[in-house]
């Protein structure tokens, strides 16, 4: 059965704007979802970016579907591009290259690949992480928001011309 991309992308934006809160809720969840799939790695966002969900108040499910972000496939991309952008803020000699075969093998399960990183790689992962955090997480924010507040409009709209033609 081929993927449907359309199909997807529209459950996606129906999970997004029928969800059950306030615009800034579900918005909040979302960010802080991105947030945690952009700075904390794969195999432990969910036990953090559900948690503080909860601590801040905020869509549980946004917190939880805004880490996918980074997902098993996403991330052969994104964590070497994270990580090369974080060495060069730092002032690392780090490679591109280097640093995407350094990433393979730890989402290969190589553990003696997590020692290899040296704390170069580390520190590089969390400031990419973080720069890039910075311009998503905003962003997410901002456009689930304005998603949410005109499907919420619309079906309030559609609701008055209901009531109306009713009476």
């Amino acid at each position: 059965m081929p993927y449907n991309f359309k199909r997807n992308f529209r459950k996606l934006y129906y999970a997004i704007v029928r969800a059950d809160g306030t615009p800034e809720y579900i918005a909040r969840g979302w960010g802080l979802g991105m947030f945690i799939g952009c700075v904390i790695p794969m195999s432990v966002q969910l036990m953090i970016s559900i948690p503080l969900s909860f601590a801040l108040r905020c869509s549980k499910i946004g917190a939880t579907l805004g880490t996918f972000i980074t997902n098993p496939i996403t991330v052969i991309f994104i964590y070497p591009a994270q990580c090369w952008v974080g060495n060069k803020l730092i002032g690392g000699h780090l490679t591109y290259d280097g640093t995407a075969e350094a990433i393979r093998e730890l989402m290969g399960g190589s553990i003696s690949a997590l020692a290899n990183l040296g704390w170069d790689l580390i520190a590089s992962f969390f400031i990419g992480g973080f720069l890039l955090a910075a311009i998503t997480t905003p962003i997410t924010y901002f456009v689930v928001y304005a998603l949410v507040t005109r499907y919420q409009r619309f079906r309030e709209k559609r609701r008055q011309a209901k009531l109306s033609r009713r009476a």
